[in-house]
């Protein structure tokens, strides 16, 4: 039996290789930002139409930027709670809590979000095994919210028990998940849209007839700053970095093929799906139903292939929480270490070395995403809001590399991706300038959309919730400083091992 991973100064053990951290990666990118987003997102942006894989192109050139970004800070201060270390060490312990308290908010309601859409695949499963009464309970909302908080607090149990526990979990789900997504490739590409008509003919279903598209510049922009949602997830390879094996070389090699892997994966499943099933009648379903890429395609399949299709897609969500649960957790286990958040979070558990205190809490704050979502009746609000708190997060970050040098010129020689400057200046730059005008897009759309109560914008939420952390970070330091702790020599360099 292979020994455990010595305990080091925090108490976390450094457990994660290459191949678990990019499964870690993967498996928070992989879910709902495939199975949904794509083809929700007729109903969120009316009139995107058959641009959806143009809007997919331009959201994964800034966020291939950011993951170049995440890997020339993670090369250089491979510590836990990545995000938070990376820009209070680069730019001050104030922008690194902002970034990083923006990103746990919107990472945590992801995980509510991810959670409240899994029952739906269950529905279509039921479906395609035609047990009717089943796939009718599961329809209910009640039954629904049950199970979306059952499955979030298995896994929140299974990262308490530690890293090693999360890594052997995801990895068996991720193979199942690659294969069942394939099958939806292999699917979409051999059928065609006139297919999927008559089909819809012999179910004495009418085609609408096919509308306008509405302008480009109105819609293709606002679509690609909800479809950058779908490239969020490698950032939880950098919240472990406290955890990972020679973490200088890991890191930016894990992030590197996350990136690769899952943009290649989006772009051929969402092209497989469009490819058979004609845009507008996913618009058509999508207001009346959540549609799924499985329960679009399954009418063209067998009903065993259909059942291991949507099984591939609530697997490919159920993977998104243990990951994404390891990383939250991390951030707030960061912050309490420097002492900008109350020193509890930073607790570890002895037997399993984890935080189990700052999981509890993060988890605490994806329950109520999971409530926010089955009272709101609609789970994109909670995309919205992941949107804005990681399009902030990720313009600290791009920003925290062209800072770097200047506050911790030790550190910045220290990256081992592109270390050229001149590249980290263009890459950082090109970031800044593309995750803005992301920001201000999506930003606008939220605040002219059709709601009827303020609450459900995104916009202000983050910002209530960011003052609510701000206000809690200065009360914690304040008393900090009182004890006689220096903020600024904390973040003058990396934390503990």
């Amino acid at each position: 039996m292979t020994a455990p991973a010595p305990t080091r100064a925090t108490g976390l053990r450094r457990e994660l290789g290459v191949f678990a951290l990019a499964s870690t990666g993967i498996c928070s990118m992989v879910g709902a930002g495939i199975n949904i987003v794509p083809f929700a997102l007729q109903r969120t942006v009316p009139g995107v139409g058959d641009w959806v894989l143009v809007a997919y192109s331009l959201a994964a050139v800034p966020a291939v930027l950011a993951a170049l970004c995440y890997a020339m800070l993670g090369s250089a201060m491979p510590r836990a709670g990545g995000s938070y270390v990376y820009a209070s060490r680069a730019i001050g312990p104030y922008a690194g809590f902002l970034a990083s308290f923006s990103q746990w908010f919107g990472l945590c309601i992801a995980i509510g979000v991810v959670s409240y859409v899994i029952p739906p695949f269950l529905r279509d499963i039921a479906a395609a095994a035609q047990w009717t009464t089943l796939a009718s309970a599961l329809d209910q909302r009640l039954p629904r919210l049950a199970l979306a908080l059952l499955f979030l607090w298995t896994f929140v149990f299974v990262n308490l028990r530690g890293v090693r526990a999360v890594a052997n979990t995801l990895l068996p789900l991720m193979l199942i998940m690659f294969v069942c997504g394939g099958l939806v490739i292999v699917t979409g590409f051999s059928h065609s849209a006139s297919e999927y008509v008559e089909l819809l003919e012999t179910q004495q279903r009418t085609l609408p007839p096919e509308p306008a598209r509405a302008s480009f510049w109105m819609v293709v922009p606002p679509a690609a700053a909800i479809l950058f949602s779908s490239f969020i997830g490698f950032d939880a390879i950098a919240q472990a970095g406290g955890e990972a094996k020679n973490p200088t070389r890991s890191i930016p090699l894990a992030i590197g093929l996350t990136i690769a892997i899952v943009g290649a994966f989006y772009f051929l499943f969402t092209a497989a799906v469009y490819h058979t099933v004609p845009w507008w009648h996913v618009a058509a379903e999508g207001r009346v139903r959540d549609v799924t890429a499985p329960g679009l395609l399954s009418p063209l399949t067998s009903p065993i292939v259909a059942i291991i299709m949507v099984s591939g897609a609530a697997v490919s969500l159920i993977n998104d929480l243990p990951g994404m649960l390891l990383g939250v957790s991390r951030l707030c286990f960061a912050w309490a270490e420097d002492g900008v958040f109350p020193r509890g979070l930073a607790a570890v558990h002895t037997r399993y070395g984890t935080p189990h205190v700052a999981l509890f809490v993060s988890a605490i704050l994806a329950t109520m995403g999971i409530f926010g979502g089955h009272f709101a009746g609609d789970f994109f609000l909670g995309v919205d809001i992941l949107v804005t708190a990681m399009l902030v997060n990720f313009i600290i970050m791009a920003v925290s590399v062209l800072r770097l040098p200047a506050r911790n010129p030790s550190l910045a020689r220290a990256m081992r991706v592109l270390p050229s400057r001149a590249l980290q200046i263009a890459v950082a730059s090109g970031a800044v300038l593309l995750l803005s005008v992301l920001l201000v897009v999506h930003t606008w759309r939220d605040l002219h959309a059709d709601v009827s109560v303020w609450y459900a914008r995104s916009t202000p939420v983050w910002i209530i919730v960011m003052m609510i952390g701000s206000a809690v970070y200065w009360r914690e330091t304040r008393a900090l400083a009182r004890r006689g702790g220096d903020l600024r020599a904390i973040t003058s360099v990396l934390p503990p091992e």
